[in-house]
């Protein structure tokens, strides 16, 4: 174990010069499932109990919670004053709770934020800092959090190994909490995307700049290829953010929580119900060979009805190519 003052100079230096090129590798093996389950959660206003929702959503996954520690990590990039750019406070405040009442003996929530390095001033001002506060519960800044090597198990990126937080590989189980939204560079930020914020800043740069260089979609994949504990995600798409996302597209309600256990089929699943079809965005192709179930047929979708929440949202520009049907 190490920290960061001692990886600070030689890491960014010897992270971007990883980066360029993509290593030579065996494929990676198969880990799909024959089926993932995904569930849509139908939900209007951030006024309902949704620490009630989760909870019930939750029980359809039935995740080992008791005595164990949860780590939450919400996406938050940058002041939004409107709630679309932002995992939104309530829903951050459902998670503890539900997780709370499931009988977790911790709830952390956790981020290294992409953008804004004043993470006090992120947390005031975005309203979460006063959440955790009334429900007293501990932050950690990723971007400043104990590390330690990790080697990458696939090769799409160059990188070889990533230092993670701590934080993050200590979870008995590690919760993504994305927005439902656009991204000018990805096509879609969801599940997946969001584990760029468990990188941290202060070795790889602002915002996080080795990944940037290594190449997104690949760094996505090999990210999530990393990790090996159990996971869940819980989507915050009560309203979403279409267009030019992920922080300069405009919001869109679309009154719905995605949960699951598989991220490439929540994120599949996410991408079809903004009308985006999955196989045209790059990380859930290269994620749907091996990582998780990201083809129609192989993902059974529990509570809503897909149809009734489908939406066409606006696409960011670049990717009119990736539009469902």
């Amino acid at each position: 174990m190490i920290r960061r003052r001692e990886l600070l100079l030689g890491g960014l230096a010897a992270g971007a010069a990883a980066a360029c090129g993509r290593r030579r590798a065996e494929p990676p093996p198969d880990r799909r499932r024959a089926r993932s389950r995904v569930a849509l959660l139908g939900a209007s206003s951030y006024d309902a109990d949704l620490a009630d929702l989760l909870r019930r959503g939750l029980a359809l996954f039935a995740p080992e919670v008791r005595g164990r520690r949860v780590v939450l990590k919400p996406n938050y990039v940058e002041f939004d004053p409107e709630g679309a750019i932002n995992t939104h406070p309530r829903m951050v405040e459902g998670a503890v709770l539900a997780f709370l009442r499931l009988g977790a003996a911790e709830v952390i929530v956790a981020e290294g934020a992409g953008h804004r390095r004043d993470t006090e001033y992120l947390l005031g001002a975005s309203g979460l800092g006063a959440v955790l506060r009334e429900r007293r519960v501990r932050f950690v800044d990723l971007n400043l959090d104990r590390v330690e090597p990790v080697a990458l198990p696939t090769a799409f990126t160059s990188l070889g190994r990533l230092w993670l937080p701590r934080t993050v590989l200590d979870a008995d189980l590690f919760v993504s909490m994305p927005k439902l939204k656009m991204h000018h560079w990805a096509g879609v930020t969801l599940s997946m995307k969001n584990l760029f914020g468990i990188v941290p800043g202060a070795i790889y740069g602002w915002p996080k700049n080795v990944l940037h260089q290594a190449g997104i979609p690949g760094s996505i994949v090999d990210i999530n290829a990393a990790l090996g504990m159990p996971r869940l995600a819980i989507v915050d798409g009560i309203v979403g953010m279409e267009g030019n996302g992920p922080i300069q597209g405009e919001p869109r309600a679309a009154g719905v929580v995605v949960i699951g256990d598989d991220f490439p089929a929540v994120d599949a699943t996410c991408a079809r119900l903004m009308g985006v079809a999955p196989e045209r965005i790059e990380q859930l192709r290269l994620a749907g060979g091996f990582l998780g179930n990201t083809a129609e047929e192989r993902i059974e979708v529990l509570g809503e009805s897909p149809s009734r929440l489908r939406q066409r949202f606006a696409l960011p520009p670049g990717f009119e190519q990736a539009r469902l049907g």
